[in-house]
């Protein structure tokens, strides 16, 4: 079961290009996971500094070990720092399975 996971991040202008360098690091490092499926970023038209990142993962599990990896966790550790507020992840599931029978 594909999985959907939403991650809202909210930054200051003057560290925008910062967090969107960081973000990219992040989806480079993205394709080359298992059950990568296809990423997007977005950025708030009416909420200057709100990015939205938007990933298709094949399973949760997938999502989960790229989620747990050390070089991931390396540059969200950087753009977590450089945030006015902490990341808001969601996982949505593109079928009404349980997600708990993913994992």
């Amino acid at each position: 079961m594909a999985v959907k996971v939403v991650i809202e991040r909210s930054v200051t202008a003057d560290k925008q290009a910062d967090v969107a360098e960081l973000l990219m690091d992040l989806r480079a490092g993205a394709i080359h996971q298992q059950g990568y499926v296809s990423g997007e970023t977005l950025f708030a038209v009416h909420r200057p500094g709100t990015h939205l990142v938007i990933s298709t993962w094949e399973s949760l599990k997938d999502w989960k070990a790229w989620e747990a990896n050390p070089k991931r966790r390396e540059i969200t550790d950087k753009v977590e720092a450089l945030l006015t507020s902490p990341s808001r992840t969601s996982v949505y599931a593109t079928t009404p399975r349980s997600v708990a029978e993913d994992v």
